[in-house]
C-alpha cells in the first residue's frame, strides 16, 4: 500500500525562490474530504491528477496517498464537480542535501501563506533543513490543504497561524 510520509513547515523568508530548480502553477479541489479519507482533483500547468489519501497517522507524518495522471479535459470536468473553494498555488522545487523541499505559496483565500514540506523514506530519516525553514506544523490539519479550502487562511485571524 503506498504510503506518503512527509513534514510540513511554515516558511519564514523568500530565498526559497532563488535557490528553486523549478517552479509550477497548481489549481486543487476536492470532491469528497474528511479525517478518513480525501479524493481530490488537480491540475498542475497542463497535467491533471486525482488521488486518494487516507487518514492520517496519530502524528500526522504518514499516511496512505494514491495518485493517477488523468487526462487534462477529465480533471476540468471533475474540477467543476469540486467543492466551489479551490486551492490555488505556485510549488517551488528546492534541493537540500538529499531531499526535494515544496515550497508551496499559496493565492486567493489562502494568500500570505507559505509551507514547505519534504517526503521522506521512514518517519524518521534524517534531512537538511534550508534556511528558509520555520515552524513545524506537521500533523496540524489547520494545514491541510483539504482544510484551507473551507477554512481560508486570510480569515483565521493575526493569532490562530501562531
Amino acid at each position: 500500500m503506498p504510503q506518503e510520509i512527509e513534514r510540513k513547515f511554515l516558511v519564514v523568508n523568500d530565498s526559497y525562490k532563488t535557490m528553486a530548480y523549478a517552479k509550477t502553477h497548481i489549481t486543487q479541489g476536492y470532491l469528497t474530504k474528511g479525517r478518513r479519507r480525501s479524493v481530490r482533483i488537480r491540475i498542475r500547468d497542463d497535467k491533471g491528477y486525482i488521488t486518494v489519501k487516507g487518514p492520517s497517522s496519530a502524528g500526522g507524518m504518514s499516511r496512505y496517498e494514491w495518485e493517477k495522471e488523468i487526462p487534462l479535459q477529465e480533471a476540468r470536468d471533475l474540477m467543476a464537480l469540486c467543492a466551489p473553494e479551490l486551492i490555488d498555488k505556485y510549488r517551488y522545487l528546492v534541493k537540500c542535501g538529499r531531499h526535494v523541499f515544496e515550497v508551496d505559496e499559496f493565492h486567493g483565500g489562502n494568500e500570505g501563506l507559505i509551507m514547505a514540506e519534504v517526503e521522506l523514506k521512514a518517519e524518521h530519516e534524517p534531512y537538511v533543513k534550508p534556511s528558509f525553514i520555520g515552524k513545524e506544523v506537521t500533523g496540524d490539519r489547520r494545514f491541510y490543504n483539504a482544510y484551507l479550502s473551507t477554512h481560508p487562511f486570510s480569515a483565521w485571524g493575526t493569532m490562530e497561524n501562531e
